[in-house]
């Protein structure tokens, strides 16, 4: 099957230090690729150079075959819808003085979707992250930071997206929320949806990935099926497994 997003040999040196060197990985339809590592390790960097902010020195990312960096910019204006963000802060990514309506349909600016449309598209995201239609209504600073990610996520989802590149996106939700965005997730790509997962909760990582990736200081160390997280092959994935919090039975 064709990819959806291919990067070659990415390089990226931020001040004189190296944080990337020489990514390669793909992502197919349909499929969701976990991305593991420890702080530091340019998980956030590659995210951002997926995303398309952040040029990269050396290498290409091509979507749908087109390289994403060296086509015009009428050519990215038509890939970015295809493919939308989920930033870690949920606060941070939010525009304050817009309110949620405005802010969930920011998308659709940048798509040939009549503007009628739009508010359909937007209430349709929110029931999609089970947030309530009269949210369209109202500022982010009166919702939890929860409902705030869930936000985000019904921003990056509106578009109604071929890829969607999540990084953390579900760790300021609570446990029962969730169970209810990785099922989300995990239904849009029976859909056909493509997504790079950033996490390091390695129990989220196993529950929705297809395939995982191992980044140790900006090179990748470990890749396969999420089947490796139970059977490692390099010593810094069993250190990572090693290191995750596990439950205490009490005394």
């Amino acid at each position: 099957m064709t990819a959806l997003l291919t990067a070659n040999g990415l390089v990226r040196t931020y001040k004189d230090r190296r944080v990337l060197h020489g990514i390669d990985l793909h992502i197919a339809p349909g499929e969701i690729l976990g991305i593991i590592g420890a702080s530091g390790s340019g998980k956030s960097t590659l995210a951002r150079i997926l995303m398309g902010l952040h040029r990269p020195d050396e290498g290409c990312v091509k979507f749908r075959g087109t390289d994403f960096y060296a086509a015009s910019a009428a050519n990215r204006r038509a890939i970015r819808p295809h493919i939308q963000a989920v930033f870690q802060d949920p606060y941070g990514s939010l525009d304050p003085r817009w309110r949620v309506g405005r802010i969930v349909g920011e998308p659709l600016i940048a798509t040939a979707i009549p503007k009628a449309e739009w508010p359909a598209r937007v209430a349709e995201a929110l029931a999609a992250v089970s947030l309530p239609a009269d949210a369209a209504g109202r500022h982010p600073h009166a919702f939890s930071g929860g409902q705030r990610q869930r936000i985000a996520i019904a921003r990056a989802l509106v578009t109604r997206p071929a890829l969607v590149i999540a990084d953390e996106p579900v760790s300021a939700l609570d446990v029962s929320v969730q169970a209810q965005v990785l099922n989300l997730f995990m239904g849009l790509r029976a859909q056909g949806m493509g997504c790079a997962f950033i996490s390091h909760d390695l129990a989220v990582i196993r529950h929705i990935a297809d395939r995982v990736l191992v980044l140790q200081e900006g090179k990748i160390v470990e890749q396969g099926p999420a089947a490796l997280l139970d059977a490692p092959s390099h010593p810094f994935t069993a250190r990572l497994i090693a290191a995750q919090p596990r439950a205490v039975a009490p005394c």
